[in-house]
């Protein structure tokens, strides 16, 4: 399950970072909250929270009456369809969580490891 959530996580970060190419710098992490495969329904629900450091940058991933949020949700969405051989939903959050790179015990809960940063 680690290494599903881990890839998941990397698809939607690089959507992002690749539709808002210079605007928004690698500042970008992406939690899966989660993974539910429901009885009776061939279609995976996923959540996520695209997480920023600064205001600025989550009004550049919503974009425009939720355009930008809406075309990562696509374009990720495609490759996690690929990924687990399903239909998936995806429901995507963005959340401001101020010098989150800077602070070891969010960089933990974050997922990241110690020999990583």
């Amino acid at each position: 399950d680690h290494p599903e959530r881990f890839i998941i996580a990397e698809f939607i970060r690089e959507k992002a970072l690749h539709l808002t190419r210079e605007e928004v710098p690698h500042s970008i992490a992406v939690v899966i909250d989660s993974i539910e495969r429901r009885e009776n329904s061939d279609t995976v629900y996923v959540a996520a929270t695209i997480i920023v450091e600064r205001d600025s940058q989550k009004g550049i991933i919503i974009g425009k009456r939720g355009q930008m949020l809406k075309e990562i949700g696509q374009r990720a969405r495609a490759d996690i369809e690929t990924l687990l051989g399903s239909k998936v939903f995806l429901e995507l959050w963005v959340k401001v969580q101020k010098d989150w790179r800077n602070k070891m015990a969010q960089l933990r809960d974050l997922g990241y490891r110690e020999d990583e940063y």
